[in-house]
């Protein structure tokens, strides 16, 4: 049902002309990236701030009408990346990779009426060494041991400063968790209590981005306003209202009657019944989405290699895809997203085979039987279907699973205490790089460990792919990294989850990010 105060029918529908209405699974519950990163408030971030950089766009090869970034390996390009200028409207890289220059863009107003300089860029990533939150990960990978290490070279001229070259020192100026704030209006509201504004960038905005918040009420909306003084184009949607509607079925719903323009993270079931809809329009895109077990390899009897090994041998990989997602997955073969560069398939050695499964518990000491639980997300819909089946299939090779479903607002705490012998999770690393993505998940230190991996030699090698940029030699050190990990099997490989819009169908310019966010901006009518 829908709450109350949403009302239904002509009082729900506003989504004519030039206001955007979606139909989300929950509002933002937090505006700053530093320490929330949930669905509602990832939409919020590309409205209302913006980056150093962008990829260029090109068309999606399998969904007609669809954009999407271009992250392939261009030899022909500087640095061999299709990107283009936001914030930064020129940048060098030096011949060693360890300094990267860039000429700030002039004029820039924040929604806050101040202009845009090289201590705003300054502040933002300094802010990330004082507060210790996400933006630790987006400093190490780097390799910035030091807020010392950007530089101010003029009002509209900053530097980045490495020890080590990095191939991801431009790739990170595009990641959503790097916006860039104004540091004139976070001083002004936090003062000396509160100087890098935490308090006040939790419920409001302090940014350059096309869009300014007008109104958050937890719980039920958020609605964003276009700003008349934004630098670059102005988007089509002047109004975007995003509804928290948490049923799926409501969601459907409000869509198939057209009350709401998008409804978010329908089911697989329901993206299907609407195909049929002239009305409706579903797409459907290769994305950066990867769902696994985690396979806790500090409990027992997970810290053991062949049973992590049986467990990939019994996903039921080709059922889950064509019962529970309805095709709109692919089988995960990589360690990282397929859609990366040097994203690599060919280690790939867990199709479905219980006999040789139970020879691998036989091997490891277990082959009359073990008990172990599996936790999933009782918000995620297809979890615990999907669990359901993994239970079915393991108790034929002796494994006996107890399903343990946790509410939503506590399953992602489970997740990261690490404390659970197995759990779902869904999740994508927002850089398109195969050293991102493995420092992400798998390297020993990283807060996102959450299999409690570790390797020295995975260590050792996702780091000096990430102290070079010869993607020559780049790719030779993530092939032995994703070949390793395949045969360590930190996870219970599942499923590549498509990136689903649906939408009205006269509701055209659907991009698709890799950090699987919506730009309000993007969006007009057709």
């Amino acid at each position: 049902m829908l709450p109350a105060s949403l009302g239904t029918g002509a009082a729900f529908a506003q989504g004519a002309g030039d206001t955007l209405v979606i139909a989300a699974p929950a509002t933002p519950q937090g505006l700053d990236i530093e320490f929330d990163v949930s669905v509602g408030s990832i939409d919020a971030l590309g409205a209302l701030y913006e980056y150093m950089l962008a990829y260029e766009k090109v068309e999606d090869p399998n969904a007609p009408g669809v954009l999407r970034e271009d992250t392939s390996v261009h030899a022909d390009k500087p640095n061999n990346m299709a990107l283009k200028g936001r914030l930064a409207e020129a940048w060098d890289v030096s011949p060693d990779g360890r300094r990267a220059t860039f000429k700030l863009r002039e004029g820039v107003k924040s929604n806050w009426g101040n202009l845009f300089t090289s201590k705003d860029v300054k502040w933002t990533w300094d802010r990330k060494f004082n507060l210790k939150g996400q933006g630790l990960f987006q400093t190490a990978v780097l390799g910035l041991n030091s807020p010392d290490q950007i530089k101010v070279e003029g009002d509209y001229a900053l530097s980045f400063n490495l020890d080590k070259p990095n191939p991801l020192l431009l790739k990170q100026q595009c990641n959503l968790a790097n916006p860039i704030y104004d540091a004139t209006k976070c001083a002004a509201v936090g003062g000396s209590a509160d100087p890098w504004a935490v308090n006040f960038l939790k419920n409001e905005s302090a940014g350059f981005g096309p869009y300014k918040l007008a109104q958050l009420v937890r719980g039920q909306q958020a609605v964003f306003e276009a700003r008349d003084d934004y630098w670059d184009t102005k988007p089509a949607m002047k109004r975007v209202i995003m509804r928290e509607v948490p049923q799926s079925a409501s969601r459907f719903s409000l869509l198939q009657g057209g009350a709401v323009d998008i409804a978010q993270f329908l089911q697989p079931r329901e993206m299907e019944a609407l195909k049929s809809q002239k009305t409706v329009a579903v797409d459907a895109v290769n994305s950066s989405y990867m769902i696994w077990l985690e396979l806790n390899a500090k409990i027992t009897p997970f810290d053991n290699v062949d049973v992590r090994r049986a467990v990939n041998l019994a996903i039921p990989h080709d059922e889950i895809i064509r019962t529970i997602y309805y095709g709109y997955a692919d089988l995960q073969t990589a360690p990282m997203p397929y859609i990366y560069p040097m994203a690599d398939k060919s280690f790939f050695s867990y199709n479905y085979d219980l006999a040789k499964a139970k020879a691998l518990l036989e091997k490891a000491g277990v082959g009359k039987g073990l008990s172990t639980t599996l936790s999933y997300n009782a918000g995620d819909p297809t979890q615990e279907p999907i669990a359901l089946l993994i239970q079915t299939s393991l108790r034929q090779i002796g494994i006996e699973l107890t399903l343990e479903k946790l509410p939503a607002g506590v399953f992602y705490e489970n997740v990261t205490k690490r404390a659970k012998p197995m759990i779902f999770y869904l999740d994508s690393p927002w850089t398109p790089d195969p050293g991102y993505s493995t420092y992400l998940y798998f390297n020993s230190k990283s807060y996102v460990n959450y299999s409690n991996y570790v390797s020295t030699d995975v260590d050792a090698l996702i780091t000096e792919g990430l102290a070079t940029l010869d993607n020559a030699i780049r790719l030779e050190k993530y092939k032995q990294v994703q070949k390793t990990l395949m045969e360590d099997a930190p996870w219970g490989f599942i499923a590549y989850p498509k990136y689903t819009l649906a939408r009205k169908a006269n509701l055209k310019g659907f991009t698709y990010y890799t950090s699987n966010n919506l730009r309000f901006q993007d969006f007009s009518r057709g």
